[in-house]
């Protein structure tokens, strides 16, 4: 990693632990800029027995090549390659247990970091580290991924990652230029509250990158949350000009193409008429991996499958992207 690589991730963890961190990353670490606790984290790395509560991380972390580090995961990342034998732990679990398993450093997200905040708080007062962190925008990955890999002791393979991902993004843009007739989209997030993704979403930079337009580009934007509220009224404002209609499947969004297709008023959505409501997979779409190149290729197959899946097949080849994982 670069000098100026070390200095954004040490300027990530000074402005969170400060409480400057606006729209960018939220992480607790310690209390006051400056302070040895802040100095500690990053001193003490790199980290030998971590435990990562958030699937995200632990994706991350098995693509930085740190699996012999990973002493726990979470419950959704048990069919992950490379977690075999790994223990299994939640933010529910008894802190004993936790202690039992002598991490040095346990990884969460801000919703364990609000919900469970006494859990965290003994993990911190028995000595061990504990970050919680999770970026919002696509803009904020290379310091987040190096981030961990400064964590991890894997620095140049963060840098790596950072390169695999631009370099397969600027191909999926090319594939774009081919496109004629741009097809207009709605990409729904929570079907039973009638949600879509806030502009600057993970799941619109997908959309966005496989040459979907956004009919919700203007959804109203909430201060640090990808979600936005939609409405059934504003929706079907569009339904005229929305070619496909996008919906992301899984533990957000448990609904099914059917449920879709018999929602009242639906029936004059353009898409539902023609058939073209489709699931695709959140994790693929809603976390900050490289598997966010799968949900590209995913909807570009969906949009514009003559231009996107042969080629988008090879760029996904050469980011060493398994389709399949």
């Amino acid at each position: 990693m670069e000098a100026s690589s070390d200095s954004q991730v040490k300027q990530l963890v000074r402005m969170a632990v400060s409480g400057a961190l606006v729209g960018l990353v939220w992480m607790g670490v310690c209390h006051a800029a400056g302070s040895p606790m802040e100095a500690e984290l990053l001193e003490q790395a790199p980290y030998a027995r971590i435990i990562s509560l958030y699937g995200a991380h632990t994706e991350n972390l098995l693509a930085l090549g740190a699996a012999d580090q990973l002493i726990g995961i979470d419950s959704q990342s048990r069919r992950l390659p490379g977690v075999q034998g790994k223990g299994v732990f939640s933010y529910h679990d008894d802190p004993e247990r936790f202690l039992g398993a002598r991490p040095d450093l346990v990884l969460i997200r801000p919703m364990i970091e609000r919900g469970y905040a006494r859990l965290v708080q003994r993990l911190r007062r028995s000595g061990i580290q504990v970050v919680s962190i999770q970026p919002t925008h696509v803009d904020q990955l290379p310091a987040y991924w190096h981030l961990l890999g400064q964590l991890a002791g894997r620095r140049s393979q963060a840098d790596g990652m950072h390169a695999t991902f631009q370099r397969a993004v600027a191909d999926f843009r090319r594939l774009v230029g081919q496109v004629t007739n741009p097809r207009r989209v709605y990409f729904e997030a929570i079907h039973s509250k009638m949600k879509t993704f806030a502009p600057e979403a993970m799941a619109i930079f997908a959309l966005e990158t496989a040459g979907g337009v956004n009919v919700a580009a203007d959804a109203p934007v909430r201060a640090n949350n990808n979600i936005a509220e939609y409405g059934k009224e504003r929706l079907l404002a569009h339904a005229a000009s929305i070619d496909v209609f996008l919906s992301q499947q899984g533990a957000m969004n448990r609904v099914s193409v059917a449920v879709i297709r018999a929602e009242p008023g639906f029936s004059v959505i353009k898409a539902v008429k023609n058939g073209q409501v489709h699931l695709i997979d959140e994790t693929i779409v809603s976390r900050p991996t490289l598997g966010l190149l799968k949900g590209i290729y995913r909807i570009g197959c969906l949009l514009y499958p003559e231009v996107y899946c042969a080629a988008g097949l090879d760029i996904l080849k050469t980011a060493r992207i398994d389709l399949d994982e």
